[in-house]
């Protein structure tokens, strides 16, 4: 025990038997990044990278019509930021649906590969929707065939 004054317990606002708030899936995906490439998993490397910059490209919002009306490099806006445009906030179950693609393609991708006689590139591409799978927590039930 302490000598000098007891600790103060800690008191949560939760109730107690309430779960805890699940790790977003980005967030996930991007935590098991650097454990792939640590771990050396070049498929779940080549995975987590593709899916990542997917989410990534969804978020980008598209140029107004206005941005071409002031080509004028005396209208082009200077600066640090001058050029920025916020991007788009993707829900939990739009970030869902980006990962389910990813994994579907590369799954639709190695039965091409596989008639095609490349069962090596197949392998890979299985073993590339395998890992994302598994890395992001998606049911298999689930996928969109």
């Amino acid at each position: 025990m302490c000598s000098g004054g007891g600790s103060v317990p800690v008191v949560s606002s939760e109730p107690a038997n309430s779960p805890p708030d699940p790790v977003p899936l980005r967030q996930r995906l991007r935590v098991a990044l650097p454990a792939a490439l640590k771990a050396r998993d070049r498929l779940a490397v080549a995975a987590l990278r593709s899916t990542l910059a997917a989410i990534d490209n969804a978020e980008a919002v598209d140029r107004s019509a206005a941005v071409d009306r002031h080509l004028a490099i005396e209208r082009i806006p200077v600066g640090v930021g001058a050029a920025e445009a916020a991007r788009r906030a993707l829900t939990e179950a739009e970030i869902e649906r980006i990962v389910r693609a990813e994994v579907a393609e590369r799954e639709a991708a190695a039965v091409e590969y596989e008639r095609a006689g490349h069962r090596d590139r197949a392998e890979q591409l299985r073993g590339e929707a395998s890992a994302l799978s598994v890395l992001s927590q998606l049911d298999p039930i689930d996928r969109p065939s």
